[in-house]
C-alpha cells in the first residue's frame, strides 16, 4: 500500500524524504500541499499535521511529520538493513547529532538568514549568515578524512544534510569554500533520483527565491 506523502515542490526537507524513498524503492502517494492557496491551513491537513508544515506521511494511517524523524521511521520499518540508520548505539548517537547538527544549526541559520526573502525580499540579520559560515566549518571538520558524514557508510544523515546544502547552494550561498563538503556532495550527486528530485526541486526554489528578492 503506497504511503501517503504531503509534500510542495521546492523544499528541501520534502526532497530528503523523496531521496530515502528511491533509495528504499518505497511508493509514495504524492500529496501536494499549494501553500499560496493556503492548503497547510485547512482542517483537513490540520488534523494531519498541527503545526501546518510539510513533509508529512500517513502510513496506513499512522502519521509523522518533520522530515527527519520520517527519515527515521521509513528506515527502521522499511529498509533491509541498518546501514542507513545503525542500531549500535554508539553509530546511531554518530548519525542523530549530524540530523540535529542539521535542523538546528545549518538549516536553522540557513531559514533565519534566508527566509525573510519569502516575506520581506530581503536577507536577515548578518549575524545568521556569519553562524552559517561558522556551521559550514563544523561540517567540513565533519568530513575531513571521510567520505559521509556519520561514520563508513551512507546513512540519513547524508540524505537530510544533501537536502539542505544543495537547497543553500541554490539561493546562493557559496559552498566552494568548503572543499570536504565540496567532495562529499560530489559522492551524493551519485545517489538514485538525485538529479530528478535534488536538482529538480532546487530549480524551482531558485526560482522562486529569485522573484522573491528585492
Amino acid at each position: 500500500m503506497p504511503i501517503d506523502f504531503y509534500y510542495t515542490l521546492g523544499s528541501s526537507p520534502c526532497n530528503s524524504v523523496r531521496l530515502l524513498a528511491k533509495a528504499l524503492k518505497l511508493d509514495l502517494n504524492m500529496k501536494m500541499i499549494d501553500f499560496a492557496k493556503q492548503e497547510h491551513l485547512s482542517p483537513a491537513y490540520l488534523k494531519i499535521n498541527p503545526l501546518h508544515t510539510v513533509p508529512a506521511i500517513s502510513d496506513d494511517g499512522f502519521v509523522v511529520a518533520e522530515s527527519r524523524a520520517i527519515l527515521s521511521y521509513l528506515v527502521e520499518k522499511y529498509g533491509k538493513d541498518d546501514s542507513l540508520y545503525p542500531k549500535d548505539p554508539k553509530k546511531r548517537a554518530v548519525v542523530n547529532q549530524r540530523l540535529y547538527f542539521d535542523i538546528s544549526t545549518l538549516y536553522g541559520n540557513f531559514a533565519s538568514y534566508y527566509y525573510p526573502v519569502f516575506s520581506t525580499g530581503k536577507v536577515g540579520a548578518e549575524s545568521y549568515l556569519t553562524k552559517l559560515q561558522e556551521a559550514y566549518q563544523v561540517l567540513d571538520k565533519f568530513l575531513d578524512g571521510q567520505n559521509w558524514v556519520a561514520g563508513n557508510n551512507l546513512t540519513i544523515a547524508d540524505i537530510s544534510l544533501t537536502a539542505s546544502v544543495t537547497a543553500m547552494q541554490a539561493v546562493g550561498f557559496d559552498v566552494s569554500k568548503y572543499p570536504n563538503v565540496t567532495k562529499w556532495l560530489g559522492n551524493m550527486k551519485k545517489l538514485a533520483g538525485y538529479d530528478e528530485i535534488i536538482v529538480k526541486g532546487n530549480e524551482l526554489l531558485k526560482a522562486y527565491f529569485d522573484s522573491k528578492k528585492k
